[in-house]
């Protein structure tokens, strides 16, 4: 197999030099997420340059309840993705089937169950943020428009979580990309074209979501190599669906934890006026592609560390932990480089206001030196929940967010307070962020070295540990 077919295919992450197989996987997986951000991107770039500041704070204002609502997708996509990993790692062909089986009903009713609860809701939870009026208004079309294409956001997010957990990080990738190119044709279409507005960003995002889920459920339907699906393995297993959800449980806690604390500091950041917001999503939106290498290698030790414990050799864990570390260190070092030579050029791609510049400038440059802490806290979390301890993760974001970054925002906040500022400077928004980044850091470093993360592993693979 050449080097370029084996990048491609389903990587048996047991065996081999442990930095060539997280290279392998974890390049694709890469590009996938960035195709991710693109997605997200491309949406804020359009909405702020052709409808305008104000729409652009709407989309803002939506991302936090809109990843509330995320929550279960998240969760279940953890279990599966940890799930997988170790069954592929163990070789269990009869398991893997029922565990991809189970998957899909969990796509449909978790899809179904967002669908029905956020759309009666929307005008209720934008409410909680307290917009300014027509902020609200826009974010409520976008968010109801959003809400009535889950099934698709849902087949996704799953889906794709069992495909990686299976070593196969190139498909979702594409599947991405597709996506991508179809939602940046649809945004210019339906706004530029059609003049729909927040709304026509809101229907494109649907469709490509919706598209690459159904992808996702044609790959794994075709991977006979690896499954064998059926009448008898598509029947919800409910020992799997229990086993999936306590796996996943902590990590949709940890999911809702950042998305209620980004609630809260919404609130925050709408109080400071409309400027305030759409500089926080221009920041946002260059901090997602920050943030995917640190993803990146979090989803790859993931993957690496269940199966090769599905497969019996824990002795890798500690090899694989320490290249991955390396990789994460060198390319976060270089994303903040970037950041901080190309910060304003990177804000104007998404308005023309020189406040607004001005304000998301200062917010990279606080945010960027904390995405080296933020890659350490990354890998060492991914490295504990492949092992099947996902509460630990939990607690260190309940800590990192909601005891220390929430109430640091506001008291920063409070303390900067002018006539300039009646609510408070912007920069209370990042500096408390780094500061939460950083403790994240410190506990992950912490627990790990501990090892008391390793207890839910047999005492045989403890003690080689």
């Amino acid at each position: 197999m050449s080097k370029l077919s084996r990048l491609f295919a389903v990587q048996d992450m047991t065996s081999g030099r442990p930095m060539n197989t997280l290279i392998a996987f974890s390049i694709p997986l890469l590009i996938g997420n960035f195709a991710q951000q693109l997605y997200n991107t491309v949406d804020s770039i359009i909405v702020g340059q052709y409808i305008g500041d104000t729409a652009l704070a709407a989309v803002g204002t939506s991302g936090p309840i809109l990843n509330l609502m995320l929550v279960l997708f998240m969760g279940i996509s953890t279990g599966a993705s940890i799930l997988s990993a170790q069954t592929f790692g163990a070789k269990d062909r009869e398991g893997l089937s029922r565990l991809v089986g189970s998957t899909f009903f969990l796509v449909v009713v978790s899809g179904l169950m967002v669908t029905l609860a956020g759309f009666p809701l929307t005008g209720f939870l934008v409410g909680l943020v307290h917009p300014p009026q027509a902020v609200g208004e826009g974010a409520i079309t976008y968010l109801q428009i959003i809400f009535i294409g889950m099934l698709g956001c849902s087949a996704y997010n799953i889906l794709s979580g069992v495909l990686r957990g299976m070593g196969d990080s190139f498909y979702p990738l594409v599947f991405l990309a597709l996506a991508c190119l179809m939602n940046i044709v649809l945004d210019i279409v339906f706004v530029r074209t059609f003049g729909m507005g927040i709304a026509g960003v809101a229907w494109a995002t649907i469709i490509a979501q919706g598209i690459s889920g159904i992808l996702c459920f044609i790959r794994l339907l075709r991977m006979r190599e690896s499954i064998d699906l059926n009448r008898r393995t598509l029947t919800p297993d409910k020992r799997l669906i229990w086993k999936l959800c306590s796996l996943g449980f902590p990590a949709g806690i940890t999911s809702a934890i950042f998305s209620l604390s980004s609630i809260i500091v919404q609130n925050l950041t709408n109080s400071m006026g409309e400027l305030t917001i759409a500089a926080t999503v221009a920041v946002m939106r260059v901090d997602g592609f920050a943030m995917m290498p640190n993803f990146t290698f979090g989803t790859a030790a993931t993957t690496y560390v269940g199966q090769n414990i599905g497969a019996g050799k824990p002795e890798r864990i500690r090899p694989g932990t320490r290249d991955l570390l390396r990789i994460a260190l060198i390319c976060a070092s270089l994303l903040v480089a970037a950041i901080l030579f190309f910060g304003e050029g990177l804000i104007g791609m998404f308005t023309q206001t020189d406040t607004v510049i001005s304000l998301g400038v200062r917010g990279l440059r606080w945010q960027s030196l904390g995405y080296i802490a933020f890659a350490v806290s990354q890998v060492l979390q991914g490295v504990m929940r492949g092992a099947g301890e996902t509460v630990i993760p939990m607690w260190i974001s309940l800590i990192a967010t909601v005891v220390l970054r929430m109430p640091l925002a506001y008291l920063i906040a409070f303390l900067t307070t002018s006539a300039q500022w009646p609510s408070g400077h912007p920069d209370a928004l990042y500096s408390s962020l780094l500061i939460s980044w950083v403790l994240a850091m410190v506990m992950s470093v912490y627990t790990y070295k501990k090892g008391s993360w390793r207890r839910k592993l047999p005492a045989s693979m403890q003690q080689m540990l």
